[in-house]
């Protein structure tokens, strides 16, 4: 046992040393948006798609108006699954004040299993503009955020652009994990696998790319029943367009007032799953050094000695610095040291939700459990019973089942919308 715990603290050290790396690529990067106007270029369609009421929507779609001043054309494009969901009135308020900004759209069919980019087949039919850039709808644009993107399409090589995510607003335990987390394990992440590795990873909370490239990887129809539609597109502009995909250098906000500790730990576990379903097993068993402090603790535990406890709060305090120094660093407001407090939590529900992902293949999602297959497909247990019997089928010398047998399961799902109905003060 003392053998395994020795282990299990070397391991929590080279942790750290990954996380002082991705700190370092954090406080050195360059920050500043360009304050060049962008020279001529395409309009902007904003692609926005709506479940429910988010925390201070409004807010979020306010900071939309007012994005372009050199008079470039652009719009917002707000997509509801039905007029029944909880976001349409606010929609519709939204687009009663800004006519000049907002629309609304409701989704048209449901041909896939991933509901987010349901909608987004319908907003991209809508759409009058060229560029189109996908922000999730607890987004909040900053200043120069639509200048930023059209800007980096000047160069006709780039084929995709996204932003590291910082998150803000927390007024519950669960958002103030929620938010640590988003900045200082995603977004953070992010500029790291850039600037340490030159890998770009992108998160759908906002991504751009051109209407004509999108034709060219097949559309949204390509990423219909992929849980995982932003990394993917990611791979399809690099792999079938040969062009770049830009991490921007500035932030967007993403914000979370209310959250409850079982809806970061369910969110997490999802995202776990994905990472499994994309990743090799010897990469996915990699991210066990991003976890230094559940190792650390661990370890002291089976070798329970001076030095070894020693260690292990080196490693949790050194791990409080880092979560506290980056989230500093990359958002609006610096975090208390009070803070620290909920960090070990955090920390532990993060090491949970990764040894999850070690076993499980299926997620919760809006009232529904789905099955991730490789590359992050989606299946209902209808459509993996049917994939089942049509290989014992084959495996028996018959006939398989018709390719397509699977696919009508899958489309037969409706999800249903979820959030509290409000009205814009």
């Amino acid at each position: 046992m003392s053998k395994a715990g020795q282990v299990l603290l070397a391991l929590s050290g080279v942790g750290m040393l990954v996380h002082l790396a991705i700190a370092g690529t954090v406080l050195t990067r360059a920050r500043g948006a360009s304050t060049r106007a962008p020279r001529g270029g395409p309009g902007a369609s904003v692609l926005k798609p709506l479940s429910g009421v988010d925390d201070e929507l409004e807010e979020n779609l306010r900071s939309f108006v007012g994005q372009c001043t050199d008079g470039r054309p652009y719009e917002v494009l707000l997509g509801v699954r039905d007029v029944k969901d909880a976001a349409y009135p606010l929609a519709q308020e939204a687009a009663r004040r800004w006519p000049h900004v907002f629309r609304v759209v409701v989704q048209q069919g449901a041909p896939g299993l991933n509901p987010k980019v349901n909608q987004l087949l319908t907003l991209e039919r809508a759409a009058r503009h060229e560029l189109l850039i996908i922000s999730d709808s607890n987004v909040r644009a900053p200043e120069g955020y639509l200048a930023g993107v059209v800007r980096a399409f000047e160069d006709p090589e780039v084929g995709l652009v996204t932003h590291p995510v910082a998150g803000v607003g927390e007024r519950s335990l669960g958002s103030l994990l929620d938010n640590l987390q988003m900045t200082c394990g995603v977004g953070a992440g992010m500029i790291a696998a850039k600037r340490g590795g030159g890998r770009s990873v992108v998160v759908g909370k906002s991504m751009a790319l051109r209407r004509a490239d999108l034709a060219r990887m097949g559309g949204f129809e390509a990423v219909k029943d992929l849980l995982a539609e932003d990394y993917v597109l990611g791979k399809l502009v690099r792999e079938r367009l040969g062009k770049r995909v830009v991490v921007a250098p500035h932030c967007v906000i993403a914000v979370s007032t209310h959250k409850r500790v079982g809806d970061f730990y369910a969110r997490y576990m999802r995202w776990s799953v994905i990472q499994r379903s994309l990743l090799s097993t010897p990469a996915y068993v990699a991210q066990l050094f991003l976890h230094p402090g559940p190792l650390a603790l661990i370890g002291a535990l089976l070798w329970p000695v001076p030095r070894a406890l020693a260690l292990a709060g080196a490693v949790a305090g050194l791990k409080g610095a880092y979560d506290l120094t980056v989230a500093s660093a990359m958002r609006p407001l610096r975090l208390p040291w009070r803070m620290l407090l909920s960090l070990p939590l955090k920390d532990a529900l993060l090491f949970a939700a990764w040894a999850r992902g070690l076993v499980r293949r299926s997620v919760e999602w809006r009232g529904h459990r789905l099955r991730v297959g490789p590359g992050s497909s989606l299946l209902t247990h209808r459509a993996c019973a049917a994939r089942a019997t049509s290989c014992r089928a084959s495996d028996r010398g018959g006939h398989p089942a018709p390719a397509d047998s699977g696919r009508r399961a899958l489309v037969r799902i409706h999800l249903p919308a979820a959030g509290r109905r409000t009205r814009m003060s």
